[in-house]
Order: C-alpha cells, then structure tokens, then sequence
C-alpha cells in the first residue's frame, strides 16, 4: 500500500532542520550554473552532486565510484560528483540541507528520511518521468515509493532480511520457530551464542530493525495504513517471542552490533538475523567463513527490508541531469552492475546472478524471492512520524526486557503515547 504521510516533519526530522547552520548547508549545493529544468526536452550541461552512504562503504563504495566513473567518461554532457557525508549524520545532514534550499542534486534515501522529505515537499515528483510498466520495475518495493498519488524516487537498493547462521556450529536451517529457539539453546555453550541481536537503548533504531523482523514474521504490522496497531495481538506476540529469547540467555547481553556481528564472523555466533547487504561485508572480512542464508524461519513469510531510493532534490539546478543519470542506472546493464556492486541486494529491475556469484554465494535466490515479502522499516502510513514511534516503542519493549513491566502492558503504554504523537 503507497505511504500516506502527513504533511509536516517528524519532530526529530524537524529539529535537525533547524539545528545546523549555514556552513553544513553548503557542503552539497548543486553543481555548476546553468541547466534547466526537469520538464526540458534536452539535457543541458550541468555537474550534478550524488549523496549515498553507500559510497563510504569500504566493501561497496569503491564499486559505486567505479560506476560513475564509467558514466562520466561514457558522455560529455552530464558530470556526476559524489557528496561526501558521513553514514552516522547522512540522513539529518542530508534533510537539514534540503529543508534550508540547497543539497544534492541527487539522494540516495532510507526511507524514513525518504517520508520526511516526500511529506515536507523537499523531493521533485517524476510522475511523468518514470513509466513503471516500461522500465520493469519490480512491483512489491516500488509500491512504496509512491505518496499521495505522486512518485518520488526509484529503488536504487533492496536489501531483504534473512537468517544468516554458521554452519560449522549450525549445520541445517531451522525450519520453524520452534526450531530456531532449540538450535540457539542447543548451540549456546560457553563463549559461543546460538544467537545474536541488539537489545540496548544506545543502538535503538538496530532494535528496531531487529524487532520489526519479529513483529512482522509473527502476522502483526504497527498500522493498518490509517490508524496505529502497537498494541495488537500479534505485534504482543512477536515481541513476546524476540523477548523468549532474551530471557533463554542464548545471545551476549549487552553486546552492540559491532561486536556480535565480528563474534559471527569469528565463529562465535550461531545465528543472526541480518539484511543482503551484510554478505558483502561478510565476504570482505572473513572470506573464509562456512555461512548461509535461509527465510527467517518464522510463522508468516514477511520480512523488514532495507528500502533505499534514489531521489532527486526539488532544489536542484539540474533536474533534467538528474534524471539523466537516474535513467542510465535503470538500464538492464547497469542495473547488472550495480547489483553486483550491492551483492546479495536486489535493485529497481529484475535481474539474473552471474554464475560466479552463484557458485560464491548458492543462497542468492533464497534471499532475492523475498523481494516481494519484504516491507521497509516504517510504520505504514505514518511514514514521517516513524523516528518518534520507534523511540517510544523501542523505549517501552527494553522496559519489559528488563522486567519493569510485561509486553502486553509496554505496548499498551506505547500505544497511547503514539496516538497523542500522531493525534489520533
């Protein structure tokens, strides 16, 4: 179902508005004078910036570059230069910009900045620049990037959740939920973990992440598009499950992501739920490491998914450059490439694996047919307002975790303070 936002910013999207001054505004403006706008018939000369987080990636970033590379040496109209923002403050520096006139011309989102920015006008609709139909684009994740009838963005990277686990200390896949609490117990034995996920407030929006896998995989959803279901049965009954194995002692309390995910690489960690991206970084560090990945092997199939697009700035000098290079990444052998630069990611298109990362990597399938089961980390139709609910339901699920109140009674207290945020 497409996003329906309201039109304001978060509090928090808000307040990184208004919190930076002028000299990070100009860090990104639009390239070079001159240009026209979107509705032109002809590109005009123009350098264009692209920000994505993706280029700070050190397993991936280097293939992105090499990818606008190609496209600057491939014409001699549109340049495209690559906006440096660090991954921790992307998505407020990125708003925060935007919202004073400036930043790049191009973006790659998350999507709950993606929202903020859809709801306060920030992005250049392309109703009638992107036939869906034409392009191929694959239908599950583009659905979303549609708010209030009008397209913002194209999906640049789709990164599903899965069950990565070690199969030198879990050999077979659980199948069910049953199962996948048993293997925990069973591998769970002296420093090693059956199982791994974050569980502090210091890293709430991995909790997030981590507990959407849950809530969805359990039949529960934290909206019906117009209203908030926090305290629904089922979302009580997937985060009484994430909370069982909190409680069977089978993951490192207390561990962050950093540490668990190099526990994982180190042997140490069974399993761990984690989206297509981490393939790459798995791959990079410990090449040499006997892992798989298989569905999440709860009741529902229906998983978090990491949706990014990319956007154009309605700020920017250059739209018709913008979309220039937006077009040419949509391209079957671009969008080949980029695939192939994202690793275990699906892109806008449907694509084929080469054979060489099939034979690297035999669970690629098992993660891209799930493109269509997976959902983007928002709460569905109030999309904006996603940061505020997720602190307050992220504060409220570790309060249970830590025995100060029961789930059902956390959800019902997140439940209220949700609604008085959203005004419903």
């Amino acid at each position: 179902m497409p996003l329906r936002p309201r039109r304001q910013l978060s509090s928090v999207s808000a307040i990184a508005v208004l919190a930076v001054g002028a000299s990070m505004l100009a860090a990104c403006s639009p390239g070079s004078p001159g240009g026209s706008g979107a509705s032109s018939a002809q590109v005009q000369p123009a350098t264009i910036t692209f920000a994505a987080s993706t280029l700070g990636d050190p397993g991936r970033g280097p293939g992105l570059q090499k990818m606008i590379d190609e496209y600057n040496a491939s014409q001699d109209v549109v340049t495209v230069e690559p906006a440096a923002v660090p991954y921790p403050t992307f998505g407020q520096t990125i708003l925060t910009q935007m919202g004073g006139g400036e930043g790049p011309d191009l973006v790659r989102f998350d999507m709950p900045e993606f929202s903020a920015a859809a709801a306060s006008g920030l992005l250049e609709p392309l109703d009638d620049k992107i036939d869906a139909q034409k392009l191929n684009l694959i239908p599950g994740p583009d659905k979303y990037l549609t708010v209030d009838d009008h397209r913002y963005g194209v999906v640049f990277e789709n990164a599903n959740y899965g069950m990565f686990y070690n199969k030198d200390i879990i050999p077979e896949a659980p199948k069910t939920f049953d199962e996948f609490v048993q293997k925990a117990k069973d591998a769970t034995k002296g420093n090693v973990y059956g199982l791994a996920f974050r569980q502090t407030q210091a890293e709430e929006a991995g909790v997030w992440q981590d507990i959407f896998n849950y809530v969805l995989g359990f039949g529960g959803n934290w909206s019906d598009g117009g209203k908030l279901t926090l305290d629904s049965p089922k979302v009580i009954e997937g985060l009484k499950a994430y909370q069982q194995l909190y409680d069977a002692n089978v993951i490192p309390k207390g561990a962050d992501a950093a540490t668990f995910r190099k526990m994982f690489t180190d042997g140490k960690i069974g399993m761990e739920l984690n989206n297509g991206g981490y393939v790459s970084h798995i791959a990079k560090t410990s090449p040499n490491l006997n892992f798989s990945v298989a569905r999440i092997p709860f009741p529902v199939k229906k998983q978090g998914t990491l949706l990014a697009p990319i956007v154009t700035n309605a700020n920017s000098k250059h739209k018709d450059a913008a979309l220039a290079f937006m077009k040419w990444l949509l391209e079957p052998a671009q969008q080949v490439k980029l695939q192939e630069v994202l690793g275990a990611s699906s892109v806008a298109t449907p694509t084929e694996r080469s054979e060489a990362s099939l034979k690297q990597f035999p669970f690629l399938p098992a993660l891209d047919e799930l493109t269509d089961s997976g959902v983007p980390q928002i709460v569905e139709g109030f999309g904006q307002h996603t940061p505020d609910i997720r602190h307050i339901v992220v504060t409220e699920v570790l309060a249970a975790l830590q025995g100060q109140q029961d789930m059902k009674t956390a959800m019902e207290k997140a439940q209220k303070q949700a609604n008085t945020l959203v005004g419903q």
